[in-house]
């Protein structure tokens, strides 16, 4: 790829990330840059169009992650659109960024990738990235040129011009797209706002407006608040993760909005199925569910912290 120094062969890249191999240090840095060139001339809605294979989170369950390739098709046959969380809690995660990365960085336009509320310096070094970086590199380096990349990762994505999706969910401060294309995303995920909440937020099937949420940052929101974003939008759905599902997919409001959980097994404790949403040149959308990757059961042990219960 053009700008990228001659020693770093992306297909070379790839093909070793398949195999489960860390890049070199001096690599990472290179696509980091590379990266961060190319998604800075990303609008904050990235409008794409069907068909499309959205995946929810991943949490650094690399085996997970290669066999959503195996069942949705690789690179560049499938166009996909991950939303977000691609670090922490699992075991891989410095291999499964590393090829997003570079899938991103070899198909651009087939390779969509949002930002989570885990892509972000806090969140990661308290949940596992930071460790898994030092421990795998010997320093810090690999995660400071990874957490500098996230600041440059889209907040939405419009499938169609009818499904938007993002990582968490909607804000109070949002009625319009247009209000998220001025937020300056180039930055840390601020602790409050509306770049908080597009990351952050959830719905709740049991209220109708918004709430403060309980996780501390974001808010809960109901069954008209969607109604009303998705009118002033003239869209028809929306589609985030963020959310552990245990039949790998919900789907709420009279079909207005689903969550997507690509991560089966979560932590690989939780016993949760997970999906991708394959969505067609038309519109429709189809939920492919599957169980964890075989390839998990070689490696029992948990990282650091994966003993806690299941969370999201």
């Amino acid at each position: 790829m053009p700008g990228l120094p001659s020693s770093v062969d992306l297909d070379e890249c790839i093909s070793r990330l398949y195999k489960k191999e860390l890049l070199a240090e001096s690599v990472i840095e290179a696509i980091c840059a590379k990266t961060k060139e190319l998604l800075m001339r990303e609008s904050n809605v990235v409008h794409v169009r069907a068909p499309i294979t959205v995946v929810g989170d991943i949490h650094g369950q690399f085996f997970d992650l290669i066999e959503i390739f195996r069942i949705g098709g690789y690179c560049p046959d499938t166009n996909y659109l991950f939303l977000g969380d691609y670090v922490d809690r699992g075991m891989f995660s410095v291999e499964t960024i590393s090829l997003l990365v570079c899938l991103k960085l070899r198909y651009p336009n087939r390779v969509h990738l949002i930002r989570g509320n885990h892509e972000s310096r806090g969140v990661t070094q308290s949940y596992g990235f930071y460790t898994e970086c030092s421990r795998k590199y010997g320093n810090a380096n690999v995660w400071h040129y990874f957490t500098d990349m996230f600041d440059f990762l889209t907040l939405s994505v419009v499938i169609n011009d009818q499904i938007f999706c993002v990582h968490g969910g909607l804000s109070p401060s949002i009625h319009s797209i247009d209000q998220i294309k001025i937020i300056d995303r180039f930055r840390e995920i601020p602790h409050e706002g509306p770049m908080a909440d597009l990351v952050w937020s959830d719905p709740d099937p049991e209220r109708d407006e918004f709430s403060l949420s309980p996780r501390g940052a974001g808010y809960t929101f109901g069954a008209q608040v969607v109604k009303k974003f998705l009118a002033v939008n003239n869209m028809s759905h929306i589609l985030r993760a963020h959310q552990l599902c245990q039949e790998g997919f919900q789907v709420l409001y009279d079909d207005r909005l689903s969550t997507v959980w690509s991560a089966p097994n979560y932590c690989y404790r939780c016993g949760n199925m997970a999906s991708v949403l394959e969505v067609s040149d038309t519109g429709e959308r189809f939920f492919n569910v599957f169980a964890a990757a075989p390839e998990n059961d070689m490696h029992k042990e948990l990282q650091p912290g994966n003993e806690k219960v299941c969370r999201r």
